[in-house]
């Protein structure tokens, strides 16, 4: 797992990121060919200043 306190801004410099997670029930990640699955959210790692996108993970890989 990506650490945020580890990482530079390729595109402003900066370290501060955080990690956000979209709000949204269609916002998921979903197996292709399972019908009957609920998928995984996307947790988002991104610098506070620019918003510069660091990290995309699957938060339940599990789920595939």
């Amino acid at each position: 797992m990506m650490n945020p306190e580890n990482l530079t801004c390729k595109a402003c410099g900066s370290t501060t990121f955080v990690k956000g997670e979209v709000n949204a029930v269609d916002a998921r990640v979903m197996p292709i060919g399972k019908t009957f699955s609920f998928g995984s959210p996307v947790i988002y790692t991104f610098c506070k200043k620019c918003g510069e996108v660091a990290s995309i993970r699957i938060k339940n890989p599990d789920k595939f």
